[in-house]
């Protein structure tokens, strides 16, 4: 006899989703739906707006990562500009960029996922969350809320404000940086420095109670993709697109984001909201693919500064070709989280990044724009075209967290495959249903906020429509 159970919303993730697992006549997962309930727009509203104001509205897609978007808006205009920024624009631009991987990576952690580490997966929804987290370990749940911290000041001072900032404009950014303002950021690097080590020292350790986790959260081969430097560095601001195998081997490399359309395309399902990108040559679904912290170490062929070098070693040594279980996505997090610390102070001494001219200004000489960057959560893509009068005539965005579509809804069906039990409803084991999709950190409506509680209601229904199990969170 057939049922369904519906996980309605999955918590603790950046926007409102459900899935639903449908069970077969021996009440065995036979299938797993990721759904995303809310519409996106921007593509269609943005249409007949000036070029010039895209940065800024981009931007509003998401309150959770807003550098990534005017980021990759911004790089978007200069291509519509033909030209390049100036030197110190160049590096403030990558430096917001890393301070965005902080404050967001910092968040998906400490605040969305450490429950479950210290607390347990089993354990009881009203203490598995974040005061449950800093009363089991207070140092650690200090240490990520100065984390988070310190990236939104990093952007602040750059750019004005934490959210939404208007400083990167097309041509440059709006305001150099000055040396009294730097120097306040160099003070706080050793402190960040000692808590991201002491973070992945902890965690390194925690793992290893959760080795059936590892196995089945999203634990299965596919590609990988994402920005990389000529050096062989994940380029989070720069760089040419590669894809690698399971292996590690590498499918394509060398690939510009402007022709992404010949190498990604993008289903549709009528399940979910979110389209599903894939590898043209492989087909769909064949054509699956992963980005974000995962992908980008598994990409690499070193890490590029010298703390974070040595932990991307000892990560890259968990498995002879890639890293293939998404479960450690949150070891990743950790290792950018380092690797953004140092890199962002060896741009504050580099004495080029408080040179005062920061930006060129030109006519529109092109129409058609495509701007690329890394986001937290994978690579972001922002493509425009416009008229005569640089009024926007089309445009199309290819979401970070699109990319991880296929591999979401994959690795919720494998990781309910193993956990569900058709008898009896489980707490722990629906949060691992849940735990899954924490780990790629899907930011979803972005910008749209629930007001109060969450309620969190979950259904066993028969075939005959009966409610034969229930579980209730919240009013």
């Amino acid at each position: 006899m057939s049922k369904t159970i519906t996980i309605d919303p999955v918590t603790r993730i950046e926007g409102h989703a459900k899935i639903t697992l449908q069970l077969d006549d021996q009440g065995e997962v036979s299938e797993a739906y990721f759904h995303v309930t809310q519409f996106r727009g921007f593509e269609k509203f943005c249409v007949g707006r000036p070029f010039y104001e895209m940065p800024y509205l981009m931007e509003r897609i998401c309150g959770i990562c807003p550098v990534s978007h005017l980021l990759a808006s911004a790089k978007a205009c200069d291509v519509l500009l033909a030209m390049k920024v100036p030197p110190s624009a160049g590096k403030l631009r990558r430096m917001l960029n890393l301070a965005q991987v902080i404050q967001s990576h910092a968040l998906s952690f400490f605040y969305l996922s450490a429950p479950d580490f210290l607390m347990g997966m089993d354990a009881d929804p009203k203490e598995r969350n974040l005061f449950g987290a800093m009363r089991k370990n207070p140092e650690l749940g200090r240490g990520g809320i100065r984390l988070r911290q310190f990236g939104q000041q990093v952007i602040e001072t750059l750019a004005g404000k934490r959210i939404h900032p208007g400083w990167v404009v097309p041509g440059g950014v709006n305001e150099p940086l000055t040396i009294e303002k730097r120097d306040k950021l160099l003070a706080q690097i050793p402190e960040m420095i000692a808590i991201a080590q002491k973070a992945l020292a902890w965690f390194k350790i925690e793992f290893e109670n959760f080795r059936e986790e590892i196995r089945t959260f999203a634990n299965f081969p596919s590609l990988f993709m994402g920005l990389v430097t000529p050096d062989e560095r994940a380029g989070y601001y720069e760089g040419k697109l590669r894809f690698t195998d399971s292996h590690g081997n590498i499918v394509a490399d060398n690939l510009e984001a402007a022709n992404y359309a010949e190498f990604l395309d993008e289903a549709v399902e009528p399940f979910t909201f979110m389209k599903f990108p894939y590898y043209k040559p492989l087909g769909y679904p064949g054509g699956i693919y992963r980005v974000g912290p995962l992908a980008r170490i598994n990409l690499v062929e070193n890490c590029g500064t010298p703390l974070a070098q040595q932990e991307w070693i000892e990560f890259r040594a968990l498995e002879r070709g890639a890293v293939l279980s998404s479960f450690h996505y949150h070891y990743a997090r950790l290792i950018e989280i380092l690797f953004a610390i140092e890199h962002i102070e060896e741009y504050l001494l580099d004495p080029i990044i408080t040179k005062p001219h920061a930006r060129y200004s030109a006519s529109l000489n092109n129409l058609e724009g495509i701007g690329c960057c890394e986001a937290p959560r994978g690579t972001l893509i922002h493509h425009y075209r416009v008229d005569e009068q640089g009024l926007i005539t089309w445009a199309n965005l290819v979401i970070a967290t699109g990319h991880n579509n296929l591999a979401m809804n994959r690795g919720i069906l494998q990781v309910a495959r193993h956990f569900v039990r058709s008898e009896k409803l489980n707490e722990g084991m629906l949060n691992r249903v849940e735990a899954v999709i924490r780990a790629f950190d899907p930011c979803l409506s972005c910008s749209t906020h629930a007001y109060g509680q969450m309620p969190l209601q979950v259904r066993l229904v028969s075939a005959q429509g009966s409610v034969l199990d229930q579980i209730c969170r919240g009013s």
